[in-house]
Parts: structure tokens; sequence; C-alpha cells
């Protein structure tokens, strides 16, 4: 099937169709570099990561660009939170994004612009901006968009303009040198004591939105294929993006525009004033990176992510039960994609991620062959590494299942008793057994494997097995 898309301008999935044939051009909103990365930036670096991964699988030629904002009223703060210079700060924290990008088995991108390696094109972009009438300079210093000339603002979003409030964002403020509340910055006079550069309105730097707009467009052109970003990002960020970019370049900004959900914790907002804010490295402590990579990929990528113990516990089970099918199989090469042209799972994991990347989906296709594994892993052992090398090619395309199978199960005991295919054939009769509302069966069967050694761990992708 071909690749389709939910895109978010469009409200609907619908078929993706490249600007240049075989080639997409691909940009992330990323991180404002004054604090560690927490699990809602994880969830961007992984969902875009798998994406980029899978689209390079099949043969697409994918410029990745995803941007590090290195200038902004948090960074300043912070900095002088600290007594440090902003440059300090940002350096510190950029290096430790990386870090967490490599636990988490994540791809750099193509390219990594930084704001402040622009704030030239930032300048020529404002002053078109004010040259077409667009933007103006009050009399606080600051220049402004009138989001009043851009007669289709709102489009992404879906708000009227008598819904836009300046409240929307906390990098936006009401104040009375605006025409109109709903204007937001484009370049800000600079405050006593800050970093600033020259520019034709007095020393300043640049407003939060223009930075993306101006950074895509130097890396990728004035239209690209796919702008992608957190939910939060689609009001006010991503709407001012398009404002800004279609009336200096005069044509649509992006075709595509993906989001991905959000990530709450045990059910509510993540916020540090509730206590419930973690760290990607803080998680990490507890957790296995692949615990936290599969936690993210086992749902599809709009959707929410509850992030919780219960959850993570969860998570662990899932990639424990890959491991079990791998343990004996560690000397198996994943094979290329173009060797699985006749694997029917890797057929059915390729249209679930043609499908607006389910990654669920194939997850689902990978556990069967996990159960074909099982089940004739004592028996047929040349046909058990055909599916192996199968299943590891799916897996690299998720970035899971890279390391040892040993490693990751902590030496559990070597097998005995049951052999691995009656097992699983034990857990098909249970599974059929609760279809027929046979309860009593299912029980006498769990209670059977657990006077055996063998423990059931129940989850939404189905059952898995390991030795206690």
């Amino acid at each position: 099937m071909p690749l389709t898309i939910y895109n978010t301008l469009a409200r609907d999935k619908v078929e993706f169709k490249p600007i240049e044939p075989g080639k997409i051009r691909l940009y992330v909103c990323g991180m404002t570099v004054y604090d560690y990365c927490h699990i809602g930036h994880a969830r961007i670096l992984v969902c875009f990561d798998v994406i980029t991964r899978f689209l390079r699988s099949q043969g697409w030629d994918v410029d990745y660009v995803r941007n590090i904002t290195d200038i902004d009223d948090k960074i300043f703060n912070r900095a002088n939170e600290n007594n440090e210079h902003y440059t300090e700060l940002t350096k510190r924290f950029i290096e430790a994004m990386h870090e967490d990008e490599q636990q988490l088995n994540v791809l750099r991108p193509n390219q990594e612009p930084r704001a402040t390696d622009y704030i030239d094109n930032i300048i020529a972009m404002v002053a078109d901006l004010e040259q077409k009438g667009f933007a103006y300079l009050a009399d606080n210093g600051d220049v402004y968009y009138r989001v009043n000339q851009f007669a289709e603002y709102g489009k992404l979003s879906g708000r009227h303009l008598d819904e836009q409030v300046a409240g929307a964002s906390e990098r936006v403020q009401l104040t009375d040198d605006k025409e109109d509340d709903r204007d937001f910055v484009l370049w800000k006079m600079s405050k006593p004591g800050e970093d600033a550069w020259d520019s034709p309105w007095g020393p300043g730097r640049p407003g939060w939105h223009i930075e993306c707009s101006v950074m895509s467009k130097s890396c990728l052109g004035t239209t690209f294929d796919i702008h992608g970003g957190g939910p939060d990002l689609v009001f006010p960020h991503h709407e001012n993006e398009i404002a800004q970019s279609e009336a200096a370049n005069g044509c649509q900004y992006v075709n595509y525009w993906m989001h991905a959900g959000p990530v709450r914790v045990d059910g509510e907002k993540m916020s540090k004033s509730l206590g419930n804010f973690f760290t990607i490295r803080e998680v990490l402590k507890k957790y296995h990176p692949e615990v936290i990579r599969y936690l993210i990929v086992s749902s599809h990528y709009r959707s929410p992510i509850n992030y919780s113990e219960d959850n993570l516990i969860e998570a662990k089970a899932g990639v424990e039960r890959f491991y079990h099918a791998l343990k004996n199989f560690s000397h198996v090469p994943a094979l290329s994609t173009e060797q699985l042209t006749e694997s029917a799972y890797y057929q059915r994991f390729v249209e679930a991620m043609n499908d607006d990347f389910n990654t669920r989906v194939a997850l689902a296709a990978m556990y069967d062959s996990v159960k074909a594994i099982n089940a004739i892993a004592d028996s047929n052992t040349a046909k058990a590494e055909a599916l192996v090398a199968q299943l590891k090619a799916m897996a690299n395309i998720l970035g899971i299942l890279q390391a040892e199978p040993a490693h990751f199960l902590q030496g559990e005991p070597s097998e005995d008793g049951l052999s691995a295919a009656t097992i699983e054939a034990y857990i098909e009769e249970r599974h059929q057994a609760k279809l027929d509302k046979n309860y009593a069966r299912a029980d006498e069967i769990r209670q059977q494997l657990t006077a055996q050694g063998i423990v059931l761990e129940d989850s939404r992708e189905g059952t898995a097995w390991r030795r206690s």
C-alpha cells in the first residue's frame, strides 16, 4: 500500500506525495536547551527517529533536520539564575541531549541547525515582512507580526481569529505596545545586561517562532514535505511559522504536518509543580533504554502515552518476550530489507508502517513471528533461524532488540523442563479458553505452568512468559 500520513493541516489521513520523487525533506522542532531532556522530549526523539528509519528502509532519501533553540527567554533566565554565560549553559545541555539520544539509540539528524548561527537570515526575513506590511516596530522597540494581515491565520489549528489570545503561550505576553493582542514578536529589543545582535531596529534578538521559519527555509527550501513536532506546538508556534513563512516567501510553507500525541504521567499532565516531571536520565537509572524506547513505540505516535510505573513494567515484559525468543539465536544476523520480500510478517509490518507509521500494529506482526519462532525453536533450527533473521530486521527499523539477549535478561537460568514449543501451545490453549469463557481451564493452565517454573505476564500485546 502507498505511504499515508495523518496531515494536521488536512485533518485527515492522506496519501503522501513528495515534492521531489524519492526524496523527503523533513523538519522537526527540537529542544530549547536550558535543562535536561524529559520523557516528553524522548517521545519526539524516538518517534521521528523510527519514522526516519522506516522511510529510509523503504528506499526514501530522507533529509532530516531537527533544530536546536539556543537563544530564548528561558535560556537567559536560567543562565542568570546559575550566574553563568548563556553559551556555557546551552553547550552543557546540548551535550547532555546528545548523550540521552545515544542512550535511546536515536540516530542524529542530517542537519542540526542552531538559532544563533542564523541571526543574519532572521534579520533579513523580519525586514522583508516589515517591508511587505506584515510586521511593524512598536514603541517598546520590539518588532511584531500583524496577524490580521494574514488571511489564512488559524488554518492549521482551526482557531478563528476571535479565539486567538496572546496568553496561549508562555512565550507570548500581553502588552499595550501591540496593535492587536494577537500579534506576536519577531524581534525583541535587548534588556540591560543581555547579549544582543545589531539590527535595523537596534540591539536585540529573535523571537522564538521566526527562528524555525528561517532555519527550515535555510536547510530545506521555501517549501518542504513534512514538518513535525509535539502536540503543544500546533498553536501558536506552528501556526505562526506558517504565517511568517508564507507571507515572506509567497508560497506554501509545508505540505504535511505531523504531531505526536501527549505524554501523561499517571493520567495527569507532566509538570514540575505537580512533582511528576521526569528527565530521561532519571528514568534510565531504573530502566534499560530499550524499555523506554519500547514504551514509546508500542503506542501509535499520535496516541497519548500514559507514563507510569505499571506501564514501564509492562514494557519491560514486552521486550523480555522478544529477548527470550532470541536467547539461543545471538549468532543469527538480521536480513537486509531487500531479502525480506517473501516474509509475510515483514509484509504486514510494512503495511502497518505505511499506514501512518502504526508501530503498534507493526509490533503485532513481530509478536506473531515470535510465536512461530518459539513453536519450532526445538524442532526446526534452520527455519527458526530464518524467522529470527526476519525479526531482527524489523527490530532494527524500530531501533529495538540491539542488546545481547543474555545481557538484557541478566543471566536467567538455562532452559530445562518444558520446551518453548510446549509453553507456547499451553499459552494458545489458555487464550482460547478465555475466548470460550472457560476461565476455570485458563486458571488451571496458569497454575500448571507456574508449577513448572513458568511465569506468565499478560499485557495488551498478548501473553509473555519467562522461566522463574
